[in-house]
C-alpha cells in the first residue's frame, strides 16, 4: 500500500527494444545527460550485462564492486550500488557480465518481476531526490527487461530508421501489453523516438513516415541523426554533450530532452 504522506518519486522510463544496435543505450546515456544538463537530476540503472551505459558514462569494470546483480538478488544499501559519474547531476547503478545469470536465478524468486520495482521505490532512494531514472534494458524480452517494466512508468522505445525497422516492434507492444494486463496497468508508452536518421537517404524518411502513419503521436518530434561524434563519445567514457556539445547529435539529444520534459510538465517545474 502507498504512503500519502510521501512526496512522488522520480519518472522511471524503461528505453527499450528487444532488436540490438538501435541506439538503446547510446539514447540512454546522451538522454540522461540532456536531462542532467536541462537541471534535472537523473539515474541511469544499468540493466544490461554487457554494461555498455556503465563504460559509456566512464565507470571502469573494476570500479564496478556493487551492480544491478546485487542490486536484484542481494540485500544491498543503495549507497553502495549507485555511483556519481563525471557529468553533473548524473549517476549510474552499473552492470557486469554477472547479470548475465540473472534471469536463470529470478526463475526461481517468488517476487522474481517486482525485485527491481521494490529496489527502486525503497524509502532510502527518497534523499537522493532523482527526477527521473532511466532503466538501460538488455536487447531481449528476458526477465530482466519485464522487471525493467514492472518497476517503470512508462516505455521509450528507439527505433533505428532502417529497413525492417517496425519488424518485431509489434513484440515488444504485445509483452508491454502482458506487463500492463498482470503486473503494472499503469504502464504506458512514453514514446518511440527516431536513430541512426540519415535525411539525404530515402529510406530513413520512408520509415520515419511509416512509424509516423502506424503510431501516430506515439513518435517524438525529434529524431536523432547518424552523426559520427555520437559515435565517438562512447570511446571517451563521456556522453557526446560533453565530447562536442555542438554536434548535430548533442543538439538533438538536448532537444529530446526537452520534448520529453514538456510531456512531463510537473517533473520540469520542480
Amino acid at each position: 500500500m502507498s504512503d500519502p504522506t510521501r512526496l512522488p518519486g522520480p519518472k522511471i522510463i524503461a528505453v527499450a527494444n528487444q532488436k540490438g544496435g538501435v541506439g538503446k543505450t547510446t539514447t540512454t546515456i546522451n538522454l540522461g545527460a540532456a536531462l542532467a544538463a536541462s537541471g534535472q537530476k537523473v539515474l541511469v540503472v544499468d540493466l544490461d550485462p554487457q554494461g555498455n551505459a556503465s563504460t559509456g558514462l566512464g565507470i571502469e569494470t573494476e570500479d564496478r564492486e556493487f551492480t544491478t546483480y546485487e542490486l536484484l538478488l542481494e540485500d544491498i544499501e543503495l549507497g553502495n550500488v549507485i555511483q556519481q559519474t563525471n557529468t553533473d547531476r548524473l549517476s549510474i547503478i552499473p552492470a557486469t557480465v554477472d547479470l548475465s545469470s540473472a534471469d536463470m536465478e529470478l526463475m526461481s524468486n517468488e517476487k522474481r518481476s517486482f525485485l527491481l520495482y521494490d529496489a527502486l521505490r525503497q524509502y532510502a532512494m527518497d534523499s537522493y531526490e532523482f527526477d527521473f531514472i532511466l532503466i538501460d534494458c538488455p536487447p531481449s524480452l528476458n526477465l530482466l527487461t519485464v522487471n525493467a517494466m514492472v518497476a517503470a512508468h512508462s516505455v521509450l522505445v528507439p527505433l533505428q530508421s532502417e529497413f525492417f525497422a517496425l519488424e518485431g516492434l509489434s513484440q515488444l507492444m504485445l509483452t508491454i501489453r502482458e506487463v500492463r494486463q498482470s503486473a503494472n496497468p499503469d504502464l504506458r508508452i512514453e514514446g518511440v523516438v527516431l536513430t541512426m536518421y540519415d535525411a539525404r537517404n530515402n529510406l530513413s524518411q520512408q520509415v520515419e513516415a511509416d512509424a509516423r502513419d502506424n503510431l501516430g503521436d506515439l513518435v517524438f518530434s525529434t529524431v536523432i541523426p547518424r552523426n559520427v561524434r555520437v559515435s565517438e563519445a562512447p570511446s571517451y567514457a563521456v556522453p557526446v554533450l560533453e565530447y562536442d556539445p555542438t554536434s548535430k547529435g548533442a543538439v538533438a539529444y538536448l532537444q529530446l530532452a526537452k520534448e520529453l520534459l514538456s510531456k512531463n510538465v510537473r517533473i520540469a517545474a520542480q
